[in-house]
């Protein structure tokens, strides 16, 4: 991966040169919550193990509800509170991983945080036991007989829940660098899929899935889901499976659009660059700033792009629709949000990570790193493994 930005748009140090911006934002900070969707691994096979209920329930003593079931068996999810400082969240993901890693070991397991499962999965996959599960896998069939896939869920409050049509429009053009920044998911059924995300590339078969539409207003997306219910390609207003969602429960936007993150680190990166994206929408929206409306040809090929190569190589820009460095792509989304980060105090630690990032590589650069060194498939998954709760 090349280690120098290019393109005419994005300074040669984005958030260097933001040191020299004003902060362009008055309002209180904002807080993040994070949602992280896990893998349990059998340490003799390296295969999955089904047995998510038994670790949340071994882990529930410690985490309480900050620990939960997934769709499948093979899957646990992990939750911070909400937080306005990042150093809280961070010490509250590591904590959280720690204890989850702990209750995985006392039952003979590990976990392991990768967006696609390494080695092969049976099919059907085990669904966990429940109404709603069992709903789903009934009206979406094969798709839930193959759908071990891990996100991390980012949610950032908003001071006023109706704005948040408007702040995913604003949100829509960086999905591209988002799965770029954050792609870790490079190997299915024990071999390399050729995309630093095929978690992406999967997820987007279901019905509502992907990039979400424009909104004109919030009458237009509460119709639109309206629709979407009678037609029965939702089974409730929890199976929006948009990239960007205004939470129906919570006053939140909640940004999916990212695979698990192979480290704490990883994590800590995108709930930073989320909310200062977030924020900076926010602002834009009170100023009553149009969003940019990039076709949704175009932002979905700049997904699938970003999707299949990561930082490496080339991206599809989706408000010009030509290609530039990916790099710089995400140096320019860096350079917009700085008085965002710089508000938050979150600006140096972005800094720092974006710089790591360009020198290791996304966790799929890393997968990959490791199996060149182990020579296997096997090693992949015990590199993971080590990632997700490191000492």
């Amino acid at each position: 991966m090349s280690s120098e930005p290019h393109g005419e748009s994005a300074p040669t140090d984005a958030l260097a040169s933001a040191r020299t911006l004003g902060s362009g934002h008055t309002s209180a900070p904002l807080t993040v919550g994070i949602e992280e969707e896990l893998l349990l691994i059998d340490p003799d096979s390296r295969a999955l193990s089904p047995r998510g209920p038994q670790l949340v329930g071994e882990a529930s003593g410690v985490l309480g509800d900050r620990v939960g079931t997934e769709l499948t068996r093979y899957q646990v999810e992990l939750r911070t509170d909400p937080h306005i400082r990042l150093k809280e969240a961070d010490d509250q993901i590591r904590c959280t991983r720690t204890a989850a890693a702990r209750a995985a070991a006392r039952i003979g397991l590990r976990i392991a945080s990768t967006g696609t499962p390494v080695l092969g999965q049976a099919a059907p996959v085990p669904i966990t036991d429940g109404a709603r599960y069992a709903r789903s896998a009934a009206h979406f069939r094969a798709l839930d007989d193959e759908q071990t896939a891990c996100a991390c869920h980012i949610h950032v409050g908003l001071p006023d829940p109706s704005a948040a049509v408007h702040v995913s429009n604003h949100l829509r053009p960086w999905l591209p660098a988002l799965i770029a920044l954050s792609a870790n998911s490079p190997f299915q059924d024990g071999r390399d899929t050729g995309y630093a995300s095929w978690r992406t590339t999967t997820w987007g078969r279901w019905p509502v899935a992907g990039p979400p539409p424009y909104f004109e207003s919030p009458a237009h997306f509460d119709d639109l889901v309206d629709t979407l219910l009678e037609a029965e390609a939702l089974i409730d207003r929890g199976g929006l499976y948009w990239d960007i969602r205004p939470s129906h429960h919570l006053p939140t936007i909640e940004v999916r659009v990212a695979d698990a993150a192979l480290t704490p680190d990883d994590t800590l990166l995108l709930a930073a660059v989320v909310r200062a994206l977030t924020a900076t929408a926010l602002t834009a929206v009170q100023a009553g700033d149009r969003a940019p409306r990039p076709a949704p040809e175009v932002l979905r090929a700049a997904c699938w792009r970003a999707a299949r190569d990561g930082l490496a190589g080339h991206g599809i820009d989706p408000l010009t629709s030509r290609l530039a460095a990916q790099t710089a792509l995400v140096e320019q989304m860096l350079h917009t949000i700085a008085p965002a980060l710089r508000q938050h105090e979150d600006l140096d630690f972005v800094r720092e990570q974006w710089q790591r990032l360009r020198a290791e590589g996304t966790g799929a650069d890393r997968q990959r790193a490791a199996y060149r060194q182990r020579s296997s498939t096997h090693g992949v998954v015990d590199y993971i493994v080590s990632a997700t709760c490191p000492h």
